[in-house]
């Protein structure tokens, strides 16, 4: 089963300071079609303006990973962490029995945009943790190279949730990749920018497709494309 989600069918919300798509159900955006794929609960596409952010606030059992597209985000949290998040850089944080944090875009005149990806943890009421690591552009470049996991395989962050995450970019048809499919687990692609076909579907930047009950997921035909796939639980 495939099926493409535009990106112009996603909720969004302009609150000013933040302007923010939702692939699912999230605060002010209700939609009980779109509640989440698997144990993928949010992606958030955010852009932050300059000079704000998200104040100190709390989260609880959730695994929780930022990946930034362009710009820097500044993180502090109830661990003692203080960090700048970039592009290439993905974050890890491991909400567990209780964490605060705040994100801010300090940087002057630029945008600050970032995905924020929620996954539903395997295990609750753990102790909270942290994890950021570099993917460099080459790492990417023509197959999709993992960096979330519940192992840390390959010097990907661990996650506490059976899932994965890979990522990848790509730009013209020598640039192509597959990845293997287990039997009743479920698969989502989110194109983070530019044009890709993904097992024959046309998507472009914030278009998504989700797979159930495919053996295989073959990405081609990229233009200039950046995206994230995500292996998950049922």
């Amino acid at each position: 089963m495939l099926s493409v989600r535009k990106s112009g069918e996603r909720g969004y919300a302009d609150h000013g300071w933040l302007k923010s798509f939702h692939s699912f159900s999230f605060a002010g955006y209700h939609d009980p079609r779109h509640m989440g794929w698997g144990n993928l609960r949010v992606i958030n596409e955010d852009r932050i303006a300059p000079g704000t952010g998200f104040g100190t606030h709390g989260h609880r059992d959730m695994e929780i990973i930022s990946y930034v597209l362009s710009g820097e985000l500044a993180h502090q949290d109830s661990m003692g962490h203080v960090k700048g998040i970039r592009p290439g850089e993905v974050q890890r944080m491991s909400a567990g029995r209780g964490v605060t944090h705040s994100e801010f875009n300090h940087a002057p005149g630029q945008n600050t945009h970032f995905l924020q990806i929620w996954i539903l943890p395997d295990v609750q009421g753990i102790e909270p943790g942290y994890e950021q690591k570099t993917f460099p552009d080459a790492d990417k470049r023509g197959r999709l190279r993992l960096v979330a996991s519940p192992d840390g395989a390959q010097g990907s962050v661990r996650i506490h949730a059976d899932a994965s995450l890979h990522a990848g970019l790509f730009d013209g048809e020598a640039e192509q990749a597959t990845l293997a499919l287990q039997p009743g687990r479920k698969a989502y692609v989110h194109l983070v920018r530019g044009r890709l076909q993904a097992n024959g579907q046309e998507l472009e930047g914030g278009d998504a497709l989700l797979l159930e009950h495919e053996n295989q997921l073959t990405l081609s035909h990229g233009s200039d494309a950046e995206v994230l796939v995500f292996d998950l639980a049922p």
